[in-house]
């Protein structure tokens, strides 16, 4: 968030800040900026060492003098912490002067050795910052260079007001001294009423979002709830105010509140005849810039080629500024650009390929704008010749779920980068080498199945040969524990991107959503699906927004209650409607707030044993969501069936965990332990065990990296072999759909522990891509969704099936 200081003048700012004091500044949220998006002199952008975030690091030359130089853009004027991600895998130090804004703020910094030149590590500098845009430059003071740079981080501190409640407008409420450790000359003993209330006088500089955090203690057993309200409207209903121990213990509660420019009242009012606790001062920080710049417009593709175009866009316009364009192909990023930037040369893309290109606009507070509408563009062929067909593959040590494959070398002008080993147009196993090896060992496949694979080479330009002719062979018999899947059938079809299924207690029926056409069937068991209503207030991103999730209530037969999570006008949703056992009725929000996107929704729900439901909520395309706690998005959340946050959960809000990009599958094990499936961006899909309160890198992250504070994935997978979906758990394996890998994934638990053994897949290429993975109730078995009929899969309405699996 962007964050500003508070303003105002003359009389009337001595009227509303009588009896204040100054207090301790307030952290905004890290951003982060890459080095090899940074100004780099007498270096280079490189990518050979791992660990490393982004696209790569920054290499400087071994001369003094070499440089890396970031633009920083500082919401607001304050103490800066700027945090340097570096390598250092020789034995020696590697200073470097660090400046800002031209002013020398640390003089030969030292940048010690990391061991490797793939472990990472963090120097920290503070250093003061200006509003608006910063020059942050890393100058080698020796001749040994810089280290490796990976990125910068920066987290500014702005000021906030406290507020004493003493000096406040107190109802049914009277300032005192009788206890210890309150602040200021007394605070505030709430009347043992309902009503009774403290009411402050606020000033903000500016309109918009800030963090109000009220001390108080409650020495009783019983919680003291209080609605808080502004300017006449409550904001917060009911927040909670436990027991503190005693009345000499003093504890904070945080919330967001809107604020008005210049005077306003805010009140906290006791709702219930206990009164409301001993309130000592609130303390409101600076009002946050929560405008999300336009959306960009007029996009344009020029300069195509075979292996590059330039992208163009009209500027997008902000209240503050545009600090920096996001690039995307589909949900993937593909490249960034400065906020004053309208074009972008993309490289590296493969020849007579189409790109589904979008613009995000991004401000300084981090607020991203609305996709733009997507442009399709279509590199040209290329003119380099094509790498020559592989020789035909000959196949040997087949066993259950692995195979060597040996085939005859591709010749090419410039040169064969890789092989790639194909069952239909899926990817098994990538070969690379200079030259690359004309044998590999394909693992990963199914047991007991028919397979027949074929080569394929790739040069230098992008450009495949011809399939190989396949080889054909049936890896070895079964013997996994848990079962393995058998072969589908199709239980019904003419779907369109069928969603979410959510089982009714009868476990012979359950609910289908349509993402794009907002529809929810009933489908039985027997085959018959029949149309029971239509989510309201739905709306389409023209991407991976809609009606997504259905959960069913544990006490549905009583209460009849059913919740869906869908896209709406002002955001993603997740509410609660009835199911009468033949049609949808009535409407009501449980959450709102949680942003959306063209892509990165999240949008599964799910109960927990515990009773509560849990929901996954994507980044939104704004990365810093993700690890934002006081945020929605980028999240695992857990509420009540009333909408509230669950009880017990870790920071007291909605938020279960943390870190995550785009999540999808939530599934329960058979001890109650939750995991989770996640779209990476470009490196890693992920699976995950979700522990409350966990933080799950991104976009820090993406797959396992060694950031301290930061929990690995269990399983990783390369992108265009996974995009991973909903996932099921049957007699301990994982069952995991695959969207870009056109897939299911077998991932077996290893009995009760925190690891899981070999993944193996299953129907490679056969059924398209696969969205929804759902056990049956009672039976070893589950239902498979395919998701052929959206935007990547292209295949016309009513394209898609549900099938029916057994476990054997």
């Amino acid at each position: 968030m962007r964050a500003r200081n508070l303003a105002a003048t003359g009389g009337a700012l001595a009227a509303l800040v009588l009896g204040t004091v100054a207090a301790p500044p307030a952290p905004a949220a890290a951003a982060r900026y890459e080095a090899e998006g940074a100004s780099v002199t007498k270096g280079a952008v490189e990518s050979n060492h791992t660990g490393y975030s982004g696209t790569g690091f920054v290499n400087g030359d071994n001369a003094s003098g070499s440089s890396v130089e970031f633009t920083v853009n500082a919401a607001t004027a304050g103490a800066g912490v700027l945090s340097v991600r570096y390598a250092n895998g020789t034995t020696i130090d590697r200073p470097a002067d660090i400046t800002v804004n031209g002013a020398r703020v640390a003089a030969g910094r030292s940048f010690p050795s990391t061991g490797t030149w793939d472990t990472w590590t963090t120097a920290t500098v503070t250093a003061p910052l200006t509003a608006g845009a910063n020059k942050v430059r890393l100058t080698s003071s020796s001749a040994d260079g810089l280290p490796n740079l990976d990125y910068l981080e920066v987290e500014v501190t702005a000021p906030s007001t406290d507020y004493q409640a003493e000096d406040a407008t107190l109802g049914q409420a009277a300032v005192a001294t009788n206890h210890t450790g309150f602040t200021g000359t007394g605070f505030v003993d709430y009347t043992n009423a309902v009503g009774s209330y403290v009411e402050f006088a606020v000033s903000a500089g500016t309109a918009g979002t800030a963090p109000l955090t009220l001390r108080y203690a409650n020495g009783t057993t019983v919680d003291r709830p209080m609605d808080l309200v502004v300017n006449g409207t409550v904001v917060a209903a009911g927040i909670s105010f436990p027991a503190t121990t005693t009345w000499d213990t003093w504890a904070t509660k945080t919330v967001n509140v809107p604020l008005l420019a210049g005077a306003n009242t805010v009140r906290a009012t006791a709702t219930t005849a206990n009164g409301g606790p001993n309130l000592d001062r609130i303390t409101v920080g600076v009002t946050a810039d929560t405008v999300p710049p336009s959306r960009p417009a007029q996009l344009s593709c020029t300069d195509i080629g075979p292996n590059g175009l330039t992208l163009n866009w009209a500027p997008a316009t902000d209240n503050a500024g545009v600090s920096a364009y996001d690039l995307y192909e589909h949900g993937n990023k593909l490249a960034e650009a400065p906020g004053d930037a309208t074009a972008k040369v993309l490289t590296g893309l493969a020849p007579s390929t189409t790109y589904n290109l979008t613009v995000i606009a991004r401000d300084a507070a981090g607020n991203a704008s609305p996709a733009s509408v997507a442009l399709d563009c279509t590199t040209t062929a290329s003119t380099d010749p094509l790498p020559s067909t592989p020789g035909t593959p000959t196949v040997s040590e087949v066993k259950a779920s692995s195979a060597k494959l040996s085939w005859g070398a591709s010749s090419d002008d410039k040169g064969v980068v890789a092989y790639e080993v194909r069952s239909g147009s899926a990817v098994l196993a990538t070969v690379t080498g200079a030259p690359p090896a004309t044998t590999t060992t394909v693992t990963g496949l199914a047991c007991d199945a028919s397979f027949a694979l074929t080569v394929v080479a790739k040069d230098t330009a992008g450009g495949y040969s011809p399939a190989s002719a396949p080889v054909g062979f049936t890896t070895g018999a079964c013997t996994a524990d848990g079962g393995v899947p058998g072969s589908p059938a199709t239980l019904s079809s003419g779907w369109t991107v069928p969603w979410g299924i959510g089982w009714l207690p009868d476990g012979s029926n359950a609910l289908v959503t349509e993402r794009d056409s907002f529809k929810v069937f009933r489908q039985a068991k027997d085959g018959s699906k029949t149309l029971v209503g239509t989510v309201p207030n739905a709306v389409t991103t023209d991407g991976e927004g809609g009606l997504l999730g259905v959960a069913i209530d544990p006490n549905w037969t009583s209460n009849k209650y059913v919740y869906f999570m869908h896209t709406a006008s002002e955001g993603n949703r997740i509410v609660r409607m009835t199911y009468n056992g033949s049609s949808l009725g009535g409407y009501t929000v449980l959450l709102q707030g949680i942003k959306k996107n063209r892509y990165h929704n999240g949008g599964r729900l799910a109960f927990g044993p515990d009773g509560y439901l849990y929901a996954t909520t994507g980044d939104a395309q704004t990365q810093a969501l993700a690890q934002d706690k006081n945020s929605l998005n980028g999240k695992i959340l857990r509420l009540t069936t009333a909408g509230k946050p669950a009880p017990g959960n870790p920071f007291g809000n909605y938020v279960y965990s943390l870190g995550h990009r785009n999540p999808q599958g939530l599934a329960f094990d058979r001890s109650g332990r939750l995991w989770e499936a996640e779209f990476g961006d470009s490196k890693f899909d992920e699976l995950n065990l979700i522990k409350p309160g966990a933080n799950y890198g991104w976009p820090t992250c993406e797959g396992t990296c060694s950031t301290a504070g930061m929990t690995n994935p269990k399983a990783t997978w390369a992108v265009n072999v996974a995009s991973p979906s909903g996932i099921a758990i049957v007699r301990n394996v994982i069952y995991m759909a695959a969207l870009k890998g056109t897939r299911m994934y077998r991932i077996p638990i290893n009995g009760d522990t925190e690891t899981v053994g070999t993944a193996t897949s299953y129907y490679v290429g056969t059924y398209g891509r696969l969205r929804t993975v759902t056990k049956v109730p009672g039976a070893d078995q589950l239902w498979l969704t395919t998701t052929n009929a959206d935007n990547n899969g292209g295949a016309a309405d009513g394209a898609d099936k549900i099938f029916k699996i057994t476990v054997g």
